[in-house]
C-alpha cells in the first residue's frame, strides 16, 4: 500500500531545549503522544496506543533539533513520524514540524489527531 506523507507545523513559545525532551524520552512522549512508552534497547522504543504495541526505532536524533521514529512491525514498514524543531531568530518562537508517514490518507482525521495531541503538549509546556 502506498504511504501518505502528512506534514503540519505548530508554533510554541517554549525553547527547542525545553521541547526536545517531549520527543526524545519515553517519559516526555508518554505525557502527550502515547498512553505508554517504553525504551526497550539500543534506540528502540515501544509505543502503546489502545493497548496495542507499536515498536519503533529512533533512526535520527539531533539534540534540540530533530527526532525520527521508524515503526518496525511488518504491517507498518515504511511508517515513520518525525519531529523537527526550528527557532525563529526574529520572533524567538519555536516551530515544530511534524511529518507523519503512514497508511492513513485521511487529511481531516490526521489534522484532528495531531491538533489534539499538540493541544495537550501545549498545555504541558505552557505555550
Amino acid at each position: 500500500m502506498e504511504k501518505f506523507k502528512f506534514s503540519r507545523e505548530y508554533e510554541f513559545k517554549a525553547s527547542p531545549k525545553v521541547l526536545y525532551q517531549y520527543f526524545s524520552t519515553p517519559a516526555g512522549l508518554q505525557q502527550w503522544f502515547a498512553s505508554k512508552v517504553k525504551y526497550t534497547s539500543d534506540s528502540n522504543f515501544d509505543f502503546i496506543w489502545d493497548n496495542e504495541s507499536h515498536p519503533a526505532r529512533m533512526s535520527v536524533q539531533r539534540v534540540n533539533k530533530l527526532v525520527k521514529f521508524d515503526f518496525l512491525k511488518e504491517s507498518q514498514r515504511g511508517n515513520f513520524v518525525e519531529f523537527k524543531l526550528e527557532q525563529s531568530e526574529l520572533t524567538n518562537a519555536t516551530f515544530l514540524k511534524i511529518t507523519d508517514n503512514s497508511d492513513n490518507n485521511d487529511v481531516e482525521e490526521l489534522e484532528d489527531i495531531w491538533d489534539d495531541m499538540i493541544y495537550k503538549l501545549k498545555e504541558i509546556v505552557g505555550g
